[in-house]
């Protein structure tokens, strides 16, 4: 790879050519502000919303329009004409006297009723209640779900389409269509105590899943988790609403702690006991999907350190079902767990992915436990998009090109006749209709917004739904600057890093940096993605004659398993030693300010912003840390345990990187951020590093959003924040 000075000399020649060519168009433009960003929403994307593929694969539906004139429409995946049939018009939706707002949408077997979701509240990242409607498109009938039981969630039709289930208050709920009969197939679900059909705080966060709960494909039985949180301990939340706070209290099993105790378990639809299966040993079961084959139930169980994972094949009778290993995964650090998990229509091979060889790559898994590698390379996939069983190809995303890049990809069961069907710059995604003949693809670079267009199953594009022209139109009216990708040299290895430079760059001046990082395992910064809200803040800094620089150190994403994997049992070392790493290697640059290097970062990103003003405190002139872990002990099981085992175990790669226990280090300017209704990484993250701090007596800058959570969001929430952020930048770098 080329070094850090003749990579930006390239970058710098390229530029001035471009700056000058734009300079004149841009010289005249509005300036950027936190409020049109932030408050006004100048710059929201436009999206394709509610798309569906319809059953026989020609088809599609998404929501049309806006506000009263919002409608679900079905259009023709190879003859699209942009207004489509009207389904169902929202604002005939009325529930009494009160019209319904639509927040999803879902058909029924053969596509003559619809499951409406709506009155969405978020619980947590991915968890919800709501209120559910049925709608016959023929007859035009609305009705409740079901009017007894508040809080529903994650209800769906059965595989034949004759029954709704549905979770409320922690039971799962049966509802017969043809006699509208309401069986309550669990009665023990209870706040804090047991949970049946969904999951605990943990799971929800960490395993990604919050439906657990499936019906077999002969729609007679359901199979669910079920979480008995007797020994997770609680943490409480307090809300300023009123004279007096308000509790709210949660199980969340920090390192070490105990977790839930979880199983499986089978039940009739129409009611009865339910039978647990026998899996032995384990401590997780982070997924459960049904087999067509003989109503075959897979489940997949991790030890506690989650480096050994175990694929069970259950026969799912309710009386007595027989679990047997199907296929095993040992590793030295941890086994990844994801959605890449599809069941052939032959009931009897599983296509997945692992790490095996070093690379993240698709296997094929038969049920007499024979495992095949399908893609091969020094490159990672993605995401799994299905499967043509006809003509036995795959489809999916992969970072194959550069770990910068996402395209799509086909290729044979045989592992044969690999294809790209996009673009393998930028970032594609692409979503398939049933049968995998056409998808919609969405494509975006670092500099410019996504792109939803219709292509075939080659990747032909048959027609834009939307291009985010207003956006970019908008966009070209501001002094904005391209985001520009090069390598950097960090401890070991070439790092990959972006940066964006004021609009008239002058290579003889020096400008402060500003680098924006997260780091951690399971997420990547420099992208040639959009970045939204993000990015346009970025350029606004640029604006104002900093230098925005992000970089991906070891334990990041799409190198392989060696370097993502590089940071296991000691979190924030190596990502810590590569940005001190990367900013001396910038400071060494004629036109970068050495003396001027801040440094920001949210979550993780919190975290590694704390290590770098304090263990890099003669580096890092200035940090911001919003909702910043400070000793992983305070953070929850799953999550920590994966990478750093418990404290017990691995007390020494706790506290070697822990903030806390190096403010004595700091010199720079330092500003804490949090929300004080934090779920996640709870204000106790913070409240800690407040006392470690006094203690050394040490001065820092304090902010706390009451009632907040980890996204930091609400009314003017946002607006307040980054013109917060914005003006300690300008005062204090």
């Amino acid at each position: 790879m080329k070094s850090l000075f003749f990579t930006l000399l390239f970058l710098l020649t390229y530029s001035l050519t471009s700056y000058a060519q734009s300079s004149e168009i841009n010289s005249k433009g509005e300036k950027l502000s936190v409020e049109k960003i932030w408050k006004d929403g100048e710059f929201r994307s436009s999206s394709i919303e509610g798309f569906k593929s319809m059953k026989d694969g020609e088809h599609f539906t998404k929501i049309s329009g806006s506000g009263d004139n919002s409608s679900i429409t079905k259009h023709s995946f190879q003859d699209y004409k942009g207004n489509g049939e009207v389904l169902v018009q929202f604002s005939d939706l009325k529930a009494g006297d009160k019209k319904l707002d639509i927040d999803d949408y879902e058909f029924n077997d053969d596509e003559s009723k619809l499951l409406l979701m709506t009155q969405r509240v978020s619980k947590y990242r991915h968890s919800y209640t709501a209120t559910y409607y049925l709608y016959d498109l023929k007859t035009k009938v609305l009705q409740s779900l079901d009017d007894t039981h508040p809080l529903q969630t994650l209800a769906e039709y059965s595989p034949d389409g004759t029954k709704v289930s549905f979770i409320s208050k922690n039971d799962i709920f049966v509802k017969d269509l043809k006699s509208n009969k309401i069986t309550k197939l669990t009665t023990n679900g209870k706040n804090n105590k047991v949970i049946n059909g969904t999951t605990d705080w943990v799971y929800e966060e960490e395993f990604g899943i919050t439906k657990a709960y499936g019906w077999s494909p002969d729609s007679k039985k359901i199979a669910f988790l079920k979480f008995n949180e007797k020994k997770v301990k609680e943490f409480t939340l307090e809300y300023y609403n009123n004279l007096y706070p308000d509790l709210y209290t949660y199980k969340y099993p920090k390192a070490g702690e105990d977790n839930s105790k979880v199983k499986v378990c089978i039940i009739s639809a129409k009611g009865g006991k339910a039978v647990a299966v026998n899996l032995g040993e384990y401590e997780y079961i982070p997924r459960l999907k049904w087999s067509n084959k003989d109503n075959t139930l897979i489940i997949q169980t991790l030890n506690r350190h989650q480096n050994h994972l175990k694929y069970y094949l259950v026969k799912a009778t309710v009386k007595k079902p027989v679990a047997t290993v199907l296929y095993e995964e040992k590793s030295k650090t941890y086994v990844e767990i994801d959605d890449n998990l599809l069941i052939l229509q032959d009931g009897n091979t599983i296509l997945r992915t692992s790490e095996m060889d070093g690379y993240n790559h698709i296997y094929k898994l038969t049920f007499d436990g024979v495992s095949t590698q399908i893609t091969k390379g020094n490159w990672d996939v993605i995401e799994f998009k299905g499967i043509d069983e006809t003509s036995q190809i795959i489809y999916y995303t992969a970072a194959e090109k550069s770990p910068l890049y996402k395209g799509v990809y086909k290729i044979g069961l045989n592992g044969e006749n690999k294809t790209s069907i996009s673009l393998e710059t930028g970032t594609n995604n692409a979503e398939f209709s049933t049968g995998m003949k056409y998808f919609i693809k969405t494509y975006s670079t670092a500099n410019s917004p996504n792109v939803f267009s219709l292509c075939n199953a080659t990747g032909k594009e048959i027609t834009i739904l939307e291009d985010n022209s207003k956006l970019l139109k908008k966009m070209g009216g501001y002094q904005l600057s391209k985001k520009e990708f090069f390598t950097i040299k960090g401890v070991e290895k070439e790092l990959n890093a972006w940066m964006i430079k004021p609009l008239n760059f002058d290579p003889s001046k020096k400008y402060p940096v500003y680098f924006n990082v997260y780091c951690g395992p399971g997420r990547n910064t420099v992208l040639d993605a959009f970045g939204g809200n993000e990015y346009m803040y970025h350029q606004l800094l640029a604006q104002n004659g900093y230098i925005v620089v992000s970089v991906d150190p070891r334990g990041t994403m799409y190198r392989g398993a060696d370097f993502k994997k590089s940071t296991y049992l000691q979190l924030g070392k190596l990502e810590t030693e590569d940005l001190i790493a990367a900013a001396q290697e910038l400071g060494k640059l004629p036109y970068i300010d050495a003396a001027r290097i801040g440094i920001q970062g949210w979550s993780y990103g919190g975290f590694m912003t704390s290590l770098a003003i304090t263990k890099g405190a003669d580096v890092f002139k200035m940090g911001i840390a919003v909702a910043p872990v400070t000793n992983w002990k305070y953070y929850d099981n799953i999550y920590t345990e994966r990478f750093m085992q418990t404290p017990v175990e691995n007390q020494k790669g706790y506290d070697d990187n822990s903030p806390i226990n190096f403010v004595n280090l700091l010199k720079g300017k330092y500003l804490l951020i949090h929300g004080s209704a934090d779920d996640n990484v709870h204000y106790q993250n913070t409240m800690e590093m407040i006392n470690a701090l006094v203690k050394q007596n040490k001065q820092f800058d304090l902010f706390i959003y009451p009632n907040k959570n980890h996204s930091i969001t609400g009314g003017n929430t946002r607006n307040h924040l980054y013109t917060m952020m914005f003006d300690y930048t300008l005062k204090n770098l």
